[in-house]
């Protein structure tokens, strides 16, 4: 006699699995992943601008050590040139002066850049290539100072004749400082203008301009 087994209770028959738990853990890995790559290339961008920001920062306070220079250069001209006889004024600068012997590169009439020309590129095709830039011994922050020195007049020669940028405070060229009759009329020099134009290349391309205009 055949005896048959009961059948199981709770027991049905077996589905494949379907992997569905694996494949949404691997799609929250993706997407976690490449937020954190963004978020990496996020914070490597703004430290490199932050970098730049303090090259260019540290670039454009080198500046003042070109501006020094050329006002102590200017400076020291005046004293030399008061002690001759007659004495003359340092705004009496005629010609272009070349470096040597105690002198700067020096030009006695204005240069600008042409229309649509930028600083940069006079800086190399006109100053740098005629020999008109100074250059300073590079500083302990890797930046080069170089600087240029203009006297705001329109062509080379005495100020009084090369219609020359001169201070409002003392008015023309020349002035009386007394009109009345019979009175000694005092002539006073009035002040004329240079431009100093500094360029500092620091780290990493980090070119700024500089200018400064002094009245001697």
């Amino acid at each position: 006699m055949l005896k048959t087994r009961p059948p199981i209770v709770g027991v049905g028959p077996r589905l494949p699995q379907r992997g569905v738990v694996l494949l949404l853990s691997i799609i929250v890995l993706v997407a976690m992943s490449l937020a954190a790559i963004g978020l990496m290339r996020s914070v490597l961008t703004s430290n490199r601008v932050a970098t730049n920001l303090a090259f260019q920062q540290s670039a454009t306070q080198s500046a003042d050590v070109g501006i020094e220079t050329a006002v102590a250069w200017l400076e020291q001209k005046s004293r030399e040139l008061a002690t001759e006889s007659p004495p003359v004024l340092a705004n009496t600068l005629f010609g272009n002066l070349s470096a040597g012997g105690g002198r700067l590169n020096y030009l006695a009439r204005r240069e600008d850049p042409g229309v649509g020309q930028t600083w940069e590129a006079f800086w190399a095709g006109t100053l740098v290539a005629n020999n008109q830039v100074n250059n300073l011994a590079v500083d302990a922050a890797g930046n080069q100072v170089s600087f240029a020195i203009h006297r705001l007049c329109n062509t080379v020669g005495d100020a009084l004749n090369s219609a020359c940028e001169a201070s409002t405070s003392l008015g023309a060229s020349v002035q009386t400082s007394s009109k009345s009759g019979g009175a000694v009329k005092l002539q006073v020099p009035s002040q004329t203008y240079y431009r100093i134009t500094v360029r500092v290349q620091g780290p990493r391309n980090a070119v700024s301009f500089v200018q400064a205009v002094v009245a001697m």
